[in-house]
């Protein structure tokens, strides 16, 4: 028999064939994974299972899937508070424990509204989809509203009031869920709810060659003549069959908390999170938990476990449980607030408390263990001695002859070695021969364990151990191989920036040593690229956008002016090309000196840290800026780090050459049009600058500074 079908039913059956393969295919996978996963060994029976669902869903348009999905969680919130809050309170109430009941809302009435037979949305759902006749998806909610229309928790637009009607659209009902309020519309609610799947696609699907398809569609379906259930009832029998699974076990929750609705890291909405925490009842149970008692157990099981730590109560206890556990608390000191006696358990409060009772339980157990151990002990090592004592004398008897042939034989053999280490010593110098070949070969392997401990282990370290004559050339070779190896080690450690200091103290070394006295004190000190404070960056900034250069040193000097050698606080910076001589407080440039006009640097070979910057040029025709320079003389400065400061410049200027170290106690320098000054180096107890009775600069240097 041929039923032709029009265009709209001929894409139903298509759809509903669509997702009844893609069911049952999704429901063999889950079925294929659980049996993978099973456990199968028979006697034991621990599950851990874990169970990820959608969180609560509010979107702007609510369809069937959200129905579900919003129902789905409204059982667990319902068996969140059965397992957490109401049997938690219920068994305090019921042991008679004093206890101040935690107010919480109970959701069971929004999942009676939605799951009731007859008159729950299901229900009234599933009514819609059998019913003969023309039934629409108003007709569903015209329906619901004449049933369920006065519950406090269904709102539509009938039966709303009239600024809640502003907000429903007349194809849309509101359910008030635990979480918030949810306006579902309820186009495709009857559609999505019926399987549509014909019996002859499914027979069809039966006659499928591939396996998993037809183990999918089996031909015992084709035989029950019963209707097969909607959608929403099958969701609801699931959730049904989930819920006896959870109440059977012992359930830990993870609560997922969205901190925005935008999924944007680092953005925390309070008033979401708020609303969150309050509908999850996290404050309800979180006030049940401090408020409650982490150990509760049955008088004669807590009894008989630790029964052995008071002495009234062990071995045996002739009075009823409850008077056993009050003496037992009693003696371990229990304070008031640890615990409370109920009317057949003991509760304990603190998990401390029940630690420390554990553990001394544990020790308890060791002394009763000591003294049973300790009688059968004593009788079984005294016979255990018995034996021994006998079977030692006997051994020794036998050991003693063994040990005294070893000890011939080792002498034997002790005196042959001496007798070849002599003869060997008498022709140590002999090639190599009988004689010899031992005390040679001895003579090599000893002083090689000694070279082993004893070789330097820093390339500045020139020791080595002297070797006998037969290794003299051997020696040298290890000695020259050595060092090889502790240099390329010491090559390999050193860093660039280390590489680049080492670099720098060479030219220092170069440039200063046996030549300049605080040469010296400057050898331990690292090198820097800059001695500017932390307060003056900001300023070292704004020079650098001024001058559009790179700074390679800066460091804080002191300037003598060319007239009167007034000193005054500057600040050096030395660029790719240019030497800046700047203020201190405004960083204000007061002068520029490109290295092309710089001629020489002189200092003297004192401990001082004065030294000049000779300016002139050697082309005619300059800038006038460069010629402005030139005629105001040369640059006196001081700074406390000279050995740095002058190997710096001349590393960045690429002037070595420029470098003047004076001698004979006097440096003279140009001042403005060509004018000359002078300045005296003399030594004396404190170090001190100041301009001397003949208008010179005069320097007085101590041996050593401070």
């Amino acid at each position: 028999m041929k039923s032709p079908l029009t265009v709209d039913q001929a894409l139903y059956a298509r759809d509903a064939l669509a997702k009844g393969i893609y069911d049952r295919l999704f429901t063999w996978i889950v079925h294929k994974v659980n049996s993978s996963l099973s456990n199968r060994c028979k006697h034991r029976c621990n599950l851990m299972g874990l169970l990820d669902i959608y969180g609560f869903e509010i979107f702007q348009v609510n369809c069937f899937e959200q129905f579900c999905i919003n129902y789905c969680n409204e059982k667990l919130q319902q068996l969140f508070i059965e397992l957490t809050l109401k049997s938690e309170q219920e068994e305090y109430q019921k042991e008679g424990i004093q206890w101040e009941p935690v107010e919480y809302f109970n959701n069971k009435i929004i999942c009676d509204l939605i799951e009731a037979k007859p008159l729950g949305i299901i229900s009234v759902l599933d009514e819609e989809c059998l019913r003969p006749g023309d039934t629409t998806d108003m007709t569903f909610l015209s329906k619901l509203v004449t049933t369920i229309g006065k519950h406090p928790h269904f709102i539509s637009h009938s039966v709303a009031d009239t600024s809640t009607r502003k907000t429903i659209q007349r194809d849309e009902f509101r359910l008030l869920h635990y979480a918030g309020d949810v306006t579902y519309n309820i186009k495709g609610f009857l559609d999505k709810n019926n399987d549509l799947l014909f019996r002859d696609l499914k027979e069809t699907m039966t006659e499928s060659k591939n396996p998993i398809t037809s183990e999918c569609f089996t031909k015992e379906e084709l035989n029950s003549k019963k209707r097969p259930d909607t959608a929403a009832t099958q969701f609801k029998t699931s959730l049904a069959q989930l819920m006896v699974i959870l109440m059977s076990k012992e359930p830990a929750y993870v609560r997922c908390i969205k901190p925005n609705d935008y999924k944007r890291a680092g953005q925390f909405d309070e008033r979401i999170i708020h609303h969150q925490v309050k509908y999850l009842g996290l404050m309800e149970n979180l006030r049940v938990r401090r408020a409650g008692f982490a150990y509760r157990r049955p008088y004669e099981l807590f009894l008989k476990r630790y029964k052995s730590l008071c002495p009234a109560t062990w071995p045996h206890y002739s009075g009823s449980a409850r008077d056993g556990v009050h003496a037992l608390v009693s003696h371990l000191g229990y304070g008031d607030d640890d615990y409370r006696i109920g009317k057949t358990k003991i509760f304990i409060r603190f998990p401390r408390v029940l630690f420390a009772t554990e553990d001394a339980f544990q020790k308890r157990k060791h002394e009763l263990a000591t003294q049973i151990q300790a009688k059968y002990r004593c009788f079984h090592q005294r016979k255990k001695y018995l034996r021994m004592r006998i079977s030692a004398i006997l051994i020794q008897c036998h050991w003693r002859r063994v040990l005294a042939q070893r000890l011939l034989k080792r002498r034997r053999w002790a005196a042959g070695i001496v007798r070849k280490f002599v003869k060997g010593f008498k022709y140590r110098n002999e090639p190599e021969c009988d004689e010899n070949r031992e005390f040679v070969k001895f003579t090599k392997m000893n002083w090689l364990q000694r070279l082993a401990v004893a070789a330097p282990k820093s390339i500045l370290d020139k020791s080595w151990i002297v070797a006998p004559r037969l290794l003299q050339e051997t020696s040298g070779l290890l000695q020259k191989l050595n060092t090889k190896n502790l240099v390329l080690r010491y090559v390999k450690k050193t860093s660039p920036a280390q590489k680049i200091q080492m670099q720098q103290k060479v030219v220092a070394e170069r440039l200063f040593k046996g030549k300049k006295d605080v040469y010296i004190s400057s050898v331990k000190d690292h090198f820097v690229d800059s001695r500017i404070a932390v307060h003056h960056e900001s300023l070292k900034n704004q020079l650098l956008r001024q001058v559009n250069e790179t700074v390679k040193y800066c460091i804080y000097v002191t300037k003598y002016d060319r007239h009167g050698y007034k000193s005054r606080k500057r600040v050096l910076f030395l660029t790719d090309t240019t030497l800046y001589v700047v203020e201190e407080k405004e960083f204000k440039i007061k002068d520029r000196v490109p290295y092309d006009l710089i001629s020489s640097i002189q200092t003297s070979s004192l401990m001082d840290g004065l030294f000049v910057v000779v300016v002139t040029s050697k082309e005619e025709n300059g800038s006038k800026e460069d010629q402005k320079q030139i005629e105001r003389g040369d640059i006196i400065l001081q700074s406390d780090h000279i050995i740095e400061t002058l190997t710096r410049f001349t590393m960045i200027a690429n002037k070595e050459n420029v470098l003047k170290i004076a001698t004979g106690g006097t440096i003279n320098h140009d001042l403005t049009s060509g004018k000359q000054g002078c300045i005296e180096f003399i030594k004396g107890d404190n170090y001190l600058v100041k301009k001397g009775k003949n208008g010179q600069l005069l320097v007085m240097v101590p041996a050593a500074m401070p």
